[in-house]
């Protein structure tokens, strides 16, 4: 690294959570070449490897999300939800729930994500010249549902008892003539109003206009009350604001916004629900050249923030690395979780060296890339060029760290 240099103060603590599997030992390759050298910051350290969660029985998660209340502002690596298989594997008490969801129900929370783009990597949609960014509500649907086993004929219901009394509402969801299955979701009006006031801001800071789109036709009283919502959110807090900007808030349905988005130039948040925005986060990562070119950061209305990497923990490399193979792992995902939330801490704190760091970094980590050195799912869909050479997952860090050198 050269000579000797002042570390920069982050005056604030960070509250660091640790993850699983390959994205866990890129962390901690990022943390010691890529931030610790250069920074003098308290990290407030959760371990929410797996085990750790098993053997807290889920406490250390919502303690983490807790932490997030009381300094403002988290970064995460990426954790397992356990299946079955991952259950036996691990010897766990139980198919623990998503870390992710519990944080965002704890901080009542929005996710957006966003591609990082480079030069060289050209979207496999052709009409993408900027950024498309993705607003997911961060509660309910399938991710906090019931769900039954029909085993054989009898009535599905939905029923609705009032807690101070009242009328009980049923309806009949379907007369199963044989085996089936049967699904219960849900969501809250308050939820859906801090999912529209958070995509509305997002929007607005970002001089982007701002997409929706639901089911409603279908759904006219679930998807209804979202288009409801947000109609009257822009209506009362943004129409005029949204007009002086010159920006546009547009809602469709969702299998026209699916439409519109791949012809679109890009420029413009696209609000989704939870699910919508689960799957549709995944496609916009792929075409703009791979999941781990994803920026995800979860905003609470109350003023909290929680950066991540959109991408999971990279299994089949982790099982490589165990066996003391070379691996060639993107971890540029876990390096704007970083950038990111050092950026957000540097503006909360007054601290401009903060945030001229974390663009330093970003911008260190996308010349890497743009000068030729890559990992393997980049060079794959990179423009050719003389300079690209594929770098394992240890030497494209210390690429980026030695770019990150020259600019500090």
């Amino acid at each position: 690294m050269g000579k000797k240099r002042q570390k920069i103060e982050v005056k604030t603590p960070i509250v660091e959570m640790d993850g699983d599997e390959m994205t866990r030992v890129m962390w901690k390759m990022v943390k010691d070449r890529l931030l610790l050298p250069y920074l003098d910051m308290e990290l407030e350290y959760y371990d929410l490897g797996l085990k750790v969660r098993d053997d807290t029985e889920d406490k250390i998660t919502m303690d983490a999300a807790e932490a997030i209340k009381v300094h403002g502002v988290g970064v995460k690596c990426a954790t397992i939800t356990p299946n079955k298989a991952r259950v036996q594997e691990f010897n766990l008490k139980q198919e623990w729930k998503s870390p992710n969801g519990t944080i965002r129900a704890a901080l009542d929370g929005t996710v957006f994500r966003a591609p990082i783009l480079v030069n060289n990597i050209i979207p496999t949609v052709r009409p993408w010249k900027k950024p498309i960014h993705i607003g997911r509500h961060a509660y309910g649907d399938v991710y906090k549902n019931a769900e039954i086993r029909v085993p054989g004929a009898g009535k599905g219901e939905v029923i609705f008892t009032p807690a101070g009394g009242g009328e009980t509402i049923r309806l009949t969801i379907q007369d199963f003539k044989g085996p089936g299955i049967l699904q219960g979701i849900h969501n809250t009006d308050k939820s859906i109003e801090s999912f529209a006031k958070a995509c509305f801001r997002y929007a607005y800071d970002q001089r982007i206009h701002l997409w929706f789109g639901t089911k409603d036709t279908i759904s006219k009283t679930y998807d209804g009350q979202f288009r409801k919502i947000f109609e009257e959110e822009y209506r009362k807090n943004w129409e005029a604001k949204y007009r002086e900007a010159n920006l546009e808030y547009f809602f469709t349905l969702i299998d026209d916004a699916v439409a519109r988005i791949m012809r679109a130039e890009g420029g413009i948040l696209w609000a989704c629900k939870n699910y919508d925005g689960d799957v549709m986060s995944d496609m916009l990562g792929s075409s703009y050249g791979s999941l781990a070119m994803m920026t995800s950061v979860l905003v609470s209305p109350n003023g909290f923030y929680e950066y991540e990497a959109a991408h999971g923990t990279v299994q089949k490399h982790y099982y490589k690395h165990l066996k003391g193979e070379k691996t060639s792992t993107n971890s540029m995902a876990l390096i704007y979780a970083w950038s990111g939330c050092l950026r957000k801490r540097g503006e909360l704190d007054g601290t401009p060296e903060v945030v001229r760091f974390a663009q330093a970094l970003e911008d260190a980590a996308r010349e890497t890339i743009e000068n030729g050195t890559m990992t393997a799912d980049l060079i794959r869909v990179a423009e050719p060029g003389p300079k690209n050479k594929q770098v394992n997952t240890e030497e494209f860090i210390e690429a980026v760290g030695r770019s990150l050198d020259k600019k500090l």
